[in-house]
């Protein structure tokens, strides 16, 4: 588990299924980058190394910032000097990243780029256009050529992809069409080479701002999941898709949300086909994270609120995860006792094992 702590220092802890560590410093700096919805991750590799993203100023603007990547050998004692996944050094965003490993002790980061917003030609068709941007990284730290997934993206929502067994990715993240169509899209790398865009669904939404609120997707066999908030048509949707084919295509969506959704997903793909998703609903004068095993053929029959936040600070963007028993699912919770402010709040939720 990773998190930002006051407004300098990016740390984390390892779960062993018992106990968690001590917080270990992944960087420290005053010029840290730190925002509720772009914030920090870290992953574990095939070889047991850690890699860890952070954002990093590079300018005096508010919204001018780097990626930065480093690795841990040790788990997370001491980092390796960071690197710059993007070529580009201009003072813009670049952020909301993705990192996927593979098999060979590498990884695969995804991230949204700035270079070309503000920066348009006079006859380009559209302004302020975030780039969808990717680029494999060697254990050694050694980067591959960057690819362009997509030229215009919405401007600050998260990202979110998974490798499959094959070693295919797949990623989705919010696009951005010249009409101001802000619908959910996948793009997959299949045999080194990216596909073209496709949309989801065709919600629809129509919104000249970005709304902060990307999707999640997950993948196990042959079988993905994606799920995505959406506000078309004036009406707040949490939906889910599945895919029997790897992502090669997704079923019509199903509904989610309780009615009143504030978004803010994730999920994970189970081995029966099911899929357990997670999503925040407005509820009781507060926010409910709300879980729910999802089928796809009955949908979503018994949501469950985990907790319910009625204090001042919101929960975040919740984050769940596979673990021995089941899953953990972790949220910026409300300081307890003398502690002023918020905390990591994790918790570990036991699934039933599927019928036989």
């Amino acid at each position: 588990m990773s998190w930002t702590e006051g407004n300098n220092a990016v740390r984390m802890a390892l779960f062993d299924g018992t106990y968690w560590t001590e917080a270990r410093t992944i960087h420290q700096s005053e010029t840290l980058f730190v925002n509720w919805a772009d914030f920090p991750s870290v992953v574990g590799l095939s070889d047991g190394t850690l890699a860890a993203h952070w954002l990093e100023l590079n300018g005096p603007g508010s919204y001018q910032y780097d990626v930065k990547i480093a690795f841990s050998f040790d788990e997370g004692l001491n980092w390796t000097t960071p690197i710059i996944p993007h070529d580009d050094r201009s003072k813009r965003e670049h952020g909301f990243v993705s990192l996927i490993p593979d098999d060979s002790a590498g990884l695969t980061a995804l991230w949204l780029d700035g270079r070309a917003y503000d920066n348009q030609a006079a006859d380009d068709s559209y302004e302020n256009a975030m780039q969808v941007r990717a680029r494999r990284i060697a254990p050694d730290g050694s980067m591959g050529p960057e690819s362009l997934l997509d030229p215009r993206a919405c401007t600050c929502c998260q990202t979110s992809a998974v490798r499959k067994e094959a070693g295919n990715i797949i990623a989705v993240y919010r696009d951005r069409t010249a009409e101001e169509i802000r619908d959910i899209s996948v793009v997959r790398l299949v045999e080194e080479e990216w596909t073209d865009p496709e949309t989801i669904y065709g919600d629809g939404w129509e919104i000249a701002g970005c709304p902060v609120n990307g999707p999640a997707i997950d993948a196990l066999g042959t079988y993905a999941v994606v799920v995505w908030f959406t506000g078309a048509n004036g009406e707040a949707k949490a939906r889910i898709a599945f895919s029997r084919d790897g992502g090669a295509s997704f079923e019509d969506p199903l509904q989610l949300d309780l009615g009143t959704p504030a978004g803010r997903v994730d999920v994970l793909q189970m081995g029966d086909g099911k899929a357990l998703a997670l999503w925040l609903e407005y509820a009781n004068g507060g926010e409910a994270i709300v879980v729910c095993q999802v089928s796809p053929e009955s949908g979503c029959t018994s949501p469950q609120a985990l907790h319910i936040n009625r204090g001042r600070e919101s929960v975040g963007f919740p984050r769940i995860t596979r673990s021995a028993a089941g899953v953990v699912v972790a949220w910026t919770g409300s300081a307890q006792g003398n502690l002023a402010g918020t905390t990591v709040v994790g918790v570990e939720v036991a699934i039933p094992s599927p019928a036989r």
